[in-house]
């Protein structure tokens, strides 16, 4: 008697479940699909989302801010003086570019997507973008270069650069020796004998 109730009693147990999981699904036929259609169909994202990162390299100081502060190093930049005869303009923002940046790399393969390359930057000209489709097959793809520097226009830049220092270094050794050379006639004329007065009896020796 008691195994023909625990018999019937997993058949009651098992229609409750199935009739359950039947309720669940035929609700479901009558409310809207909620599934989106990916990729013909995407989520609005939110404002504050960090995906990809972009740099308007017009914008860039080369102040290094956003490399210092990256936590997993995937931020890249070189850098290379402007001389005195050079105007490079100024950023969107006000500020006056002394810098040629000849390398601005990204490697977005390393990026964590904290947004912390994108609080320092003064000119604001590094953004996380609502870019999230990005999957490469080469990993050398996801290394993303934001400078617009030829190579001529790098070779330019280090030459003028050189041809400065050397001008201004040979400028101050030519400041450095007339300034010597100002100064020692002065202290030749110190270490002169003085000769002995008029009227005053010549020493022993001081022929």
């Amino acid at each position: 008697m008691a195994a023909v109730r625990a018999y019937f009693n997993n058949i009651w147990i098992a229609l409750t479940t199935v009739a359950v999981g039947m309720k669940i699904t035929f609700k479901h036929l009558f409310v809207p699909a909620v599934t989106l259609q990916y990729p013909d169909v995407k989520l609005k994202l939110p404002e504050r989302a960090r995906n990809r990162l972009y740099v308007n390299i017009d914008d860039c100081i080369g102040c290094d801010q956003c490399s210092m502060v990256c936590p997993v190093d995937c931020i890249i930049i070189e850098t290379i003086k402007s001389t005195p005869d050079q105007d490079l303009g100024t950023t969107s923002t006000g500020h006056k570019k002394r810098l040629h940046v000849p390398v601005f790399d990204i490697d977005i393969a390393k990026c964590c997507y904290c947004g912390l390359c994108v609080y320092p930057c003064p000119t604001e000209c590094i953004v996380m973008t609502d870019v999230y489709e990005f999957s490469e097959f080469d990993r050398n793809r996801l290394i993303y270069s934001f400078s617009i520097m030829t190579p001529q226009d790098i070779e330019l830049a280090k030459e003028k650069l050189k041809k400065a220092e050397e001008e201004a270094a040979a400028k101050k050794a030519a400041a450095t020796a007339a300034a010597a050379k100002a100064v020692q006639p002065s202290g030749a004329q110190a270490l002169k004998p003085a000769s002995p007065e008029p009227g005053t009896p010549e020493q022993p020796g001081n022929s």
